[in-house]
């Protein structure tokens, strides 16, 4: 126990040590990102730490924004988690406590009422009439004050229970976000296409896939750094956020690839809402949050495909994800749908 104690300790002394040699302050925030990197658990943490330290000799205050919503807010999820079952389970072993105790109460009234009828039926004088009937007075009373606390109780427990209820939609909500984008995550994107799949084939409504990929994304973490390559990220969620609306899906499907489910759309509408967040997208001009240095333009490349009576969702998304090839194959900053010459299909070679 002692040696878990020196050894926090010196996580907590590292940490103070790392805010104070770089001038920072004394946050919170600050304090945990460097913890956990003295503690050493979250690799990912470290080694994008490390590698922005390498390059630019600090971390910003914009820096500590994305490492922290990147690396530790989904943490943090799973504790969030953890204590809404622990306060769940508390209040259960209450409440059953409560109504444990409200039925041996119940058990009792029901013993004293049997003893009284049968006091009742021998009663021959006024004063043991008299007596049965202030024991049943006493019981009664009793077992009204029991039932007003089961129902007090009870009200303080609902009430309870529909709080922890909105803090888990809260976290389930979190759960299918991803962090750095805040677009839908994988898990989301996988349940909103398998449903819109289904729908489209039960009413026989049209549906179009959008597979995006940004292009040269590994250039920008090679030049830039891993932390100017989330800024790419986040600044294609922004643009496909505010690009977007109603009914439509938008994901971050993987790495620097996302994903769009467009219900009720023809492969031609699909083809122009593509073009249209294509533009929308190459519109911004990135810049460096930590110097104001402008990096240029961010350029994607995506595929279209629409929903084919046979398919499911793996050929599907397959079909999609081979037009994005083929528009980076064909040059980049471009969309391709499965119509056009340039599309092949089954396309073997995949260009970044």
């Amino acid at each position: 126990m002692r040696d878990e104690h020196e050894r926090t300790l010196s996580f907590a002394e590292t940490a103070i040590s790392q805010i104070r040699t770089l001038g920072q302050t004394a946050i919170p925030r600050n304090y945990e990102v460097w913890y956990v990197y003295a503690a050493g658990y979250n690799a990912a943490l470290n080694k994008i730490i490390n590698e922005t330290l390498a390059r630019s000799g600090k971390l910003t205050d914009s820096d500590f924004d994305l490492i922290y919503d990147t690396y530790l807010s989904q943490v943090r999820n799973t504790d969030r988690i953890d204590a809404v079952g622990a306060r769940v389970i508390g209040e259960i072993d209450d409440v059953t406590n409560v109504i444990s105790e409200a039925l041996r109460l119940a058990a009792t009234f029901g013993d004293s009422l049997q003893g009284a009828s049968n006091d009742l039926s021998d009663v021959s004088d006024r004063d043991k009439l008299k007596s049965v009937v202030e024991m049943l007075a006493k019981s009664t009373q009793s077992m009204q004050q029991a039932n007003k606390s089961l129902e007090d109780r009870l009200s303080t427990s609902r009430k309870e229970i529909n709080g922890l209820q909105q803090n888990l939609e809260t976290i389930r909500a979190e759960s299918l976000t991803d962090p750095l984008t805040g677009l839908s995550n994988r898990k989301l994107f996988d349940r909103a296409l398998d449903g819109a799949i289904t729908h489209s084939k039960a009413t026989g409504e049209v549906l179009s896939l959008l597979m995006l990929d940004i292009d040269h994304f590994k250039s920008f973490n090679d030049n830039y750094g891993h932390l100017t390559g989330d800024q790419v990220l986040r600044l294609v969620g922004m643009s496909l956020r505010q690009t977007m609306k109603g009914q439509d899906t938008i994901a971050r499907y993987g790495g620097e690839e996302f994903a769009v489910v467009l219900p009720n759309t023809t492969l031609q509408q699909a083809t122009m809402v593509a073009d249209h967040i294509r533009r929308a997208v190459m519109s911004r001009e990135l810049k460096k949050k930590s110097t104001g240095e402008i990096l240029g333009r961010v350029t994607i490349s995506i595929g279209a495909a629409s929903l084919h009576a046979d398919d499911d969702m793996y050929a599907f998304i397959e079909r999609a994800d081979s037009c994005l090839y083929a528009a980076k194959r064909n040059g980049r900053n471009r969309v391709i749908c499965e119509t056009d010459p340039e599309y092949v299909v089954d396309s073997a070679i995949k260009v970044a």
